[in-house]
Order: C-alpha cells, then structure tokens, then sequence
C-alpha cells in the first residue's frame, strides 16, 4: 500500500505535466527536490514511457521503485529521430552522471584502427577520434593484436607507412623520394608515382574489408588475379599476387573459427558479484572471432541483467559503426523491439536479436558469459589487492576529493622562469604516496615567448599525455597542477581536447592559503592544516617546484658555461659544448695543454683558447 500512496503522490505533484507529455521521440530528465538529475531516458514516445513511471498496480523492480520516491519534477526534450534521442542520451549520461543511470565504464582508454580520408590513405592505430571523413575499425582490446593486424595489412597490401601528404600535384612535381620500405617490397611507391591513385586505393578497399573481417572474398580476388597473370605468362607479377595470398591466408588462419555458417554476429553475455558487473560483446565476422569488448559496471546491486544487456548494446552500437545480421544475447529484455528498429534503420535492413536456448549458438553464448565472469574476477581480486596495500594518507585523500578510486598514482606539474628567461618545467610521479624518481620528466618549453604560465601549463600537459595516449601507457589516478584556477583551466582545456577530461581527475593546489581548485567547483576546498591528506599534497607540490628549481639552476649554469666559452674568438656553441663534455668542466678546459686541445679541436682555436685563459690569469 505504502508504494501505492508515493505513486499517488507523484501523479498529483505532476499531473499536469504528465497531461502535456507529446507522443513523440526524445529524452526525459528526473530530478529530486533539490533540482538534480537522477535519471536520463528515451523512448520513441515520450507520452506513453513516462507516464508508464507512475501506473497504479504496474509492477516495477526495486531500483524504478527506489527512484520513483525521490522523483519530484521532470524535464523533456524532443528530437526528431530514435537515433537522435540514443545520442542524446548517452551524451547526458556522461556528463550528469545521474544515480539511477547504469554507467558502463571502461578499464582502460581502447584503441581504433584509423584509414585516414586523403588521396593515399594511411592505416595506423589511434586512441583520438578526428571527424575529417576518416574511417575507423574497432575498439580492440589487444594492442599487441592491433599491431599484428597492421603489420599484417600493410604487408599483404603494401599500403605505405610515412605520414608524407601525398596529392597527385606534388606527385607529379616531383616533391619525394621513395623511402626504405619501397626497397623491401613493403610498399608500392605511390610517393614517385609507381603506382596509380586507382591502384593504391583499391588496395585500400580490401585492407579494409580485411578490418572488416572479410577475408574470403580478397583471397578469391587475388587468386583469380593470379591465374589471370600466369596465363598471360607475367609469372613475376603473380609471384607477387601469390605472396599476397599466402600471407592473407596465414592471417586469416590464424582467427579461431567458432560458426561454419559465415554470418556475422556479435555475442554478448554478462556476470554480477555482489555489487559489481561486467558485461561483454564477442565479435564474430564470417565465422571467426575478432575480439571482444568488455564493461564494468559499479554500484550494480539494483540492475537487472536484462538492464545491463540493453544497455551495453546501446553503447556499442554508438561506439562501433559495422551492425551484423545477428545478434547474441543471453536474456530478454524490456527494448528488445526499440533496439532492434534501432540498430535496423541504422543498418539499412533487417537484423535477428536472438535468446538461443539449445545447441551451438547457446553454448556461444555461455562462454560469453565464461568470459565476463573471469573479467569481473580478475577485476574483483586485483581491486582487493590494490586496496590492502594503498597508504593510509592516500586513502584520507580519496576521501577528502571524494574521489572514486584511490589516488595511486600521482603526477604534479610546476613551472620554473627567470623573469621570463630558461622556461622550464617539471613532473613529479608518486606512487602509493612514495616518489617514484625513475618516472620523473623535465621539460624545455618550446612554443611559449615570455612568461606566459597558463600557455606553458598548456604546452607540457599536451606534449605529457599525447605521448602516454600514443605510447598506450598507463594514465595516472589523479594530476597536481601548481597553482590556481587560471593554471587548472588550462591544464582542463588540453585533457578536454585528448578526451581525457572523463578519465582522470585533476586539480589545482594554490600555495598562498592553500586552497584545492576542482574543476567542476566554483569555491576552493580547504583542508585541515594537520590533516594527512593536505601533506601528501604539499610534500608532492614542493617535490615538484624542487625539481623544476634544480632543472633551471642546471639549464642557467650550463648557458653560463657557454657564455663563458662563446666569448672566445672560432668557439662557437657547438664547439663549446663539445669541450665541456670531453673535459667537464670550463676549470678542466682553461688548464688543458695545447696537445690535449688538439685532439678534439684546430690548432688555432686551441691557440684562443689558451690565450684567453692566461690573460685571466
């Protein structure tokens, strides 16, 4: 009766707006007392999903009745198309975070495999995705699988690998050179001209179906091309063809064929522990499995299976543009008719969403469910492990930031001048609130005139996490910014830019009153001066600005050094730091003999050189 009274209440709060809901697509907002979004959801008609929240005797599970109570307002927004209404969605989602929301994370930053939109296409792997009219395979969990994939297709395809801007005008001027890989038969030369535009793009269209998982129909055009050519007696150039083929074939071999039929599908199964789950999405392309594609999902207590799978179909299917014909999925679920006119139209003809109970396709789909069930425990013991052994004044920083996850890994970033002069900067790196000296990084500023802090902070946090996005390394828990808002929001602007702002937090330490800037806050938090937390802080600050310090001071001398040789006639900067190396010093290099200057330099500058140094003296 209790659940019937709220719902009584509910429809009263808001009958009127639930009379004036339209029968069209879009998204609606729930939002509590205090005005915040706790739900975000879609439907094909607004009328009809919304007002099915607040039926008398409609029976709903424990997380619709535990949101239904704290509902007290909603919001909609209508667009034109389902479509648009899912990436609406998922866009809300990301950026309100509401409670009621399953929220699919990922482990780890995935990369895709990029065709770039140029008149001689480049294929290469890539964490950023760049709307310019590229194409894009994946995500792929293995980067060593990725790797093997384009080595493999450049090969076959002897697609070039230079980031050279080949048009056919500066082709035809004569602008480049062959390089390396045109020798050793791993690429065409498309930069001299050696092979056609038409030429070089169709083998751009099958290293694409070959992404694509379609690899029966190239290898019967390349074995049809083959014979072709031996017939015309041009046995070199189907020597060539047959290389092709063999090397595809050894490729393809090598993909664990789990159907005989060659349809594609994709194959989805789920596990849950406690309050945790992981979904996952097999892919399978003519029979052979690809990859896979996993999610954990938190706080996961109140979510149906049949809520995770809905869900993580809908975010595949915005990540990943191929569509099979047939879909796997381990259970029924509410949108099974919504998803599947989804993913149809998007498609452009129809597909199966099927809930095999016997035979091959069930035995499929368990170990699906095998597979998400040994992720989650993997997961499971390896967050065990991390928070037994994380100190006790990282663990009072989560707390005090009230950040998700332990900080870890921490890396803080200080800027260090001379009125203007020998720019530098630095980053420190602790781990478990211990520095980690061996992952410590200088940096000489590059592209910034003058004092210019925010442009600086700029500079190394892009050049920083560019190299870590495309070096697939481990990106850190939480990063120090030295200084106030102005530096923090530079340091946002850039994250945001790598699409990095979602994965890591960051924030700005300012040192007069120590005060912690968040992003997404407007008022600095101030934490108790006794407090561990706040130490960890300024221990990781100071050791930040003392590395910076030490790297100016080192620069200042060394440019000092090279001043002091400079100003001797025939020694120029080259020569000035070549003697400092040799001998180590400009004290070593004054007392040196004319034979020992000999060795490494001509005799009349080692004539300057001892000439200058005696009339020092």
């Amino acid at each position: 009766m209790e659940k019937f009274e709220i719902i009584k209440e509910k429809i009263e709060l808001l009958s009127e707006k639930l009379s004036n809901l339209p029968s069209k697509p879009g998204i609606y907002q729930f939002k509590d007392k205090n005005g915040k979004v706790i739900y975000v959801g879609k439907s094909k008609n607004l009328r009809n999903r919304v007002r099915s929240y607040f039926q008398i005797g409609k029976p709903q599970d424990a997380k619709t009745n535990a949101m239904i109570r704290h509902i007290f307002d909603f919001e909609i927004i209508i667009v034109d198309s389902e479509i648009e209404a899912f990436l609406l969605e998922d866009n809300l989602i990301k950026s309100l975070k509401p409670k009621y929301n399953i929220m699919l994370r990922d482990d780890k930053s995935y990369p895709y495999v990029r065709v770039t939109n140029e008149e001689f296409p480049r294929i290469f792997s890539t964490r950023r995705l760049i709307k310019d009219g590229s194409k894009y395979f994946g995500p792929f969990t293995d980067v060593r699988s990725i790797k093997q994939l384009i080595r493999s297709i450049r090969t076959i395809f002897q697609l070039r690998s230079c980031d050279l801007k080949l048009t056919e005008n500066a082709i035809s001027r004569g602008k480049f050179k062959v390089c390396l890989d045109y020798h050793i038969r791993k690429c065409q030369g498309p930069c001299e001209g050696y092979i056609s535009r038409e030429e070089y793009l169709n083998n751009v269209k099958s290293a694409i179906q070959v992404l694509s998982g379609k690899t029966r129909e190239i290898e019967k055009i390349l074995e049809d091309e083959m014979y072709s050519l031996s017939e015309r007696m041009e046995f070199e150039k189907a020597a060539i063809v047959r290389n092709k083929l063999q090397a595809l074939r050894d490729f393809s071999s090598r993909q664990k064929v789990i159907f005989t039929d060659f349809i594609d599908r994709d194959i989805f199964g789920i596990a849950k522990i406690d309050s945790y789950a992981c979904s996952i999405v097999l892919k399978v392309r003519e029979g052979k499995l690809l990859g896979k594609r996993h999610y954990i999902i938190k706080n996961a207590e109140l979510d149906t299976e049949a809520e995770i799978i809905a869900k993580t179909i809908e975010k595949w299917y915005l990540e990943t543009d191929f569509i099979p014909a047939e879909l796997l999925v381990p259970c029924e679920f509410d949108q099974l008719e919504y998803i599947t006119d989804w993913l149809g139209k998007r498609r452009g003809k129809t597909l199966s969403i099927q809930i095999p109970k016997i035979g091959e396709k069930k035995k499929i789909v368990d170990m699906a469910n095998a597979n998400a069930n040994f992720i989650l425990n993997e997961y499971l013991l390896a967050l065990s492990k991390r928070e037994q052994n994380v100190a006790r004044s990282v663990l009072a920083l989560q707390r005090d930031l009230r950040l998700k996850n332990p900080p870890i890994r921490m890396e803080c970033f200080d800027n260090s001048h001379l009125q203007g002069t020998n720019l530098v900067s630095s980053l420190v790196v602790f781990e478990n609130g211990k520095p980690k000296k061996s992952d410590y990084r200088k940096f000489k500023i590059k592209t910034v005139d003058g004092n210019d802090d925010f442009a600086s902070m700029r500079e190394v946090v892009e050049r920083r996490y560019s190299r870590l996005i495309e070096e697939n390394q481990k990106l850190p828990d939480l990063i120090i910014i030295d200084g106030g808002k102005g530096q923090l929001s530079a340091a946002v602007e850039v994250l945001t830019k790598l699409n990095l702002s979602e994965k890591v937090t960051v924030i700005g330490l300012a040192k007069r009153l120590e005060e912690i800037f968040l992003p997404s806050k407007k008022d600095a938090i101030l934490l108790p001066k006794s407090s561990s937390s706040l130490k960890l802080l300024q221990q990781i600050r100071d050791e930040a600005h003392r590395f910076a310090i030490m790297f100016h001071r080192q620069l200042r001398e060394k440019n000092m050094l090279y001043t002091q040789l400079t100003e001797i006639p025939l020694i120029g900067k080259t020569t000035a730091s070549k003697l400092l190396k040799i001998f180590g010093s400009v004290e070593k290099i004054s007392t040196a003999s004319f034979d020992e200057l000999t060795k490494h330099i001509t005799k009349r500058q080692a004539e300057e050189i001892i000439k200058y140094f005696q009339g020092s003296h």
